[in-house]
């Protein structure tokens, strides 16, 4: 079974396995509970990967630049993960459009879910002021 460094595109999501590290854990021997936020961004940043958006090329696809920032972040911890697990982070759109999008993720180790997100995503200029997000692009993040 051949598997791509940057997950794969599930309808209107993205699906991403990735193992726990001994760097990922604190003494204990459990993730530590910051380092879910970088599970979840791999997620999101391979979701953009796997659409064909290069987010460095977002700041010059026109006059006024397109930039993703995290403006909201809901996280429920349901349960914790432990060295050499094998995680499943799923990032589905949920809204796309006018200067915002909404992803709700979940990270799993098989059938358990382990950490529920939702992100709500503001979409910038370069010189940091709202914009809309380009229907086309938002199109994309919808599956359509």
């Amino acid at each position: 079974m051949q598997t791509s460094l940057c997950g794969e595109l599930i309808g209107n999501g993205h699906r991403l396995v990735q193992r726990v590290y001994y760097e990922d854990t604190d003494f204990s021997g459990l993730v530590y509970h910051a380092r879910y936020l970088h599970f979840l961004e791999r997620g999101r940043t391979d979701y953009l990967r796997c659409l064909g958006v290069e987010q460095s090329a977002l700041l010059t696809v026109d006059e006024e630049g397109l930039v993703f920032v995290v403006h909201r972040m809901e996280i429920d911890f349901k349960a914790s993960a432990r060295m050499d697990d094998i995680l499943t982070i799923e990032t589905v759109t949920e809204k796309a459009g006018g200067a915002k999008m909404v992803l709700n993720q979940l990270i799993r180790r098989d059938e358990t879910v382990l950490i529920a997100a939702k992100v709500t995503i503001a979409v910038i200029n370069g010189k940091g002021r709202p914009r809309r997000l380009p229907e086309k692009l938002a199109k994309q993040f919808l599956g359509e």
